[in-house]
């Protein structure tokens, strides 16, 4: 059973080895690159602990760091899609799987085979693309300190390797649903990209309880942000920051008393400030103006001492959905056979 369900996956099996050495080729190329470049900014040092010119190094590799993310961050789905939707559904479609059930294999070995072959083979897939891009972007990452951002979290490390194995998983089970192979691709393909979209902004959150901090916004601390207001037309600062942590949730501009800044005061601060002439930094007069009234935010952060526990976390929630929705696959082929 194990070598006629390596017969049928030994295509895709090789072109996703292939892509993978070429991926590997490239990010490892790239991976010498970024140590030269971080040799080079650390001979500029001097032996100092603390030297600001390595923050260059964040900077010529920000926009790198993303794209690979961003390429990386499909390829579960893309697995899932391309070989655990076909994997069952492209059977059941064309009736080859009564040739194997006829022949003494049980319903179950025959889902439990394919789902070991191809989950485990996404699986190192995957964690090998990680792997890789870890170690290219492990210099970047240090220095920027921003491992927890929604891009590269899901790009590093373990995280990758557990969306694979739900992905396969959750492309099995739609294809045996199903039984159309077409149809079974598209949604595997919707509903992880709904899943990835789910569970960094309203699950990875609250994996942990949080920690709270209260911010004085001053000028230079209303300046530090990246920006003011929201499309309601709340009083809000977005964007800040703490040390070493990443900021899940920021309240609104809170007067002294505790209460929410009048939005009429923040309007008026917002689109007419009082002229100082000696405001500076990006949000200028209105910064002056909004830090007049003694105002402060609660934010809720976690430390990034908490990384990789999010990421076992955070793997094994999807671990355990891959579970539930196999166990839901072996229960259905047991009463649907047909």
């Amino acid at each position: 059973m194990i070598w006629t369900t390596w017969r049928q996956f030994r295509v895709p099996a090789l072109v996703g080895v292939a892509v993978l050495a070429l991926f590997a080729a490239y990010v490892g190329h790239l991976g010498l690159d970024v140590r030269d470049a971080y040799d080079t900014y650390r001979a500029q040092c001097a032996g100092a602990p603390d030297c600001p010119r390595l923050r260059q190094l964040a900077v010529d590799y920000e926009n790198t760091s993303l794209y690979l993310a961003a390429l990386l961050g499909p390829v579960p789905g893309l697995l899932g899609m391309f070989w655990g939707a076909p994997l069952v559904a492209r059977e059941l479609e064309t009736g080859t799987q009564r040739l194997v059930w006829n022949q003494s294999v049980t319903r179950r070995r025959w889902l439990a085979v394919k789902l070991a072959v191809v989950g485990l083979a996404a699986m190192a897939v995957t964690g090998a693309a990680a792997a890789l891009v870890t170690w290219a972007m492990s210099p970047v990452d240090r220095i920027a300190d921003n491992r927890f951002s929604t891009v590269l979290f899901g790009a590093r490390n373990l995280t990758p390797v557990a969306y694979a194995a739900f992905a396969v998983v959750l492309g099995v089970l739609i294809g045996l649903v199903l039984r159309r192979t077409v149809p079974a691709m598209a949604l595997t393909a919707l509903a992880f990209v709904v899943l990835q979209f789910l569970v960094p902004n309203l699950v990875r959150p609250h994996l942990l309880p949080p920690r709270h901090a209260t911010l004085e916004m001053t000028a230079p601390a209303i300046n530090e942000a990246r920006g003011l207001g929201s499309i309601t037309g709340a009083p809000v600062v977005r964007g800040l920051a703490v040390p070493d942590a990443w900021v899940t949730d920021v309240s609104e501009l809170r007067t002294r008393a505790g209460g929410s800044l009048d939005r009429g005061v923040f309007d008026r601060c917002f689109t007419d400030p009082p002229r100082t002439g000696a405001a500076e930094g990006p949000f200028g007069d209105t910064a002056t103006c909004l830090a007049a009234e003694d105002l402060h935010v609660d934010v809720a952060y976690q430390p990034v001492g908490r990384y990789w526990a999010f990421q076992w976390l955070e793997s094994g929630l999807y671990l355990l959905l891959a579970g539930v929705l196999a166990a839901v696959a072996f229960r259905r082929i047991r009463r649907h056979p047909s």
